[in-house]
């Protein structure tokens, strides 16, 4: 007779574990969906991380062509037009070029872009890049 204990048991413990198991499945979906947030989350934060990272690359190289442009006479495009057009369409809206008057001997020209967000409503603030670039000698002062 334990046999036959043994049998009927085993039988309803499968319909309990099989009962559960659809019981699990919805569970792990709630869970799933409660993670999701935290997901998206870090997923944003990437996003933002080399938004902000892309923008800094942009700065600088637009502050090395309007460096460039400003040590040439014959420039064809001036030092602002320069570093704007060696930048990203959408990151040269967002940026400000300034070559400032110096030392007669060099020129830096400094460009400050605002980091785009992929959060609304949140300011991520600008990022500032100069580059300094060495006057030629003129024709003048090779004479002398």
């Amino acid at each position: 007779m334990s046999g036959v204990r043994r049998l009927f048991r085993s039988r309803t413990t499968d319909r309990v574990r099989d009962r559960d198991r659809g019981r699990d499945r919805g569970q792990v979906a709630v869970e799933y969906l409660g993670f999701l947030p935290v997901l998206l989350l870090v997923a944003l934060a990437g996003i933002q991380l080399g938004l902000a990272a892309y923008a800094a690359q942009q700065a600088g190289t637009g502050a090395r062509a309007a460096a460039r442009a400003a040590t040439h006479d014959t420039a064809e495009i001036g030092p602002e037009a320069a570093g704007k057009s060696a930048m990203s369409g959408w990151i040269a809206e967002r940026s400000d070029v300034s070559t400032p008057g110096g030392a007669a001997d060099e020129v830096t020209a400094t460009v400050t872009v605002t980091i785009p967000s992929v959060v609304p409503f949140w300011d991520f603030g600008d990022v500032r890049r100069s580059a300094v670039l060495p006057m030629p000698e003129s024709e003048s002062e090779e004479d002398e």
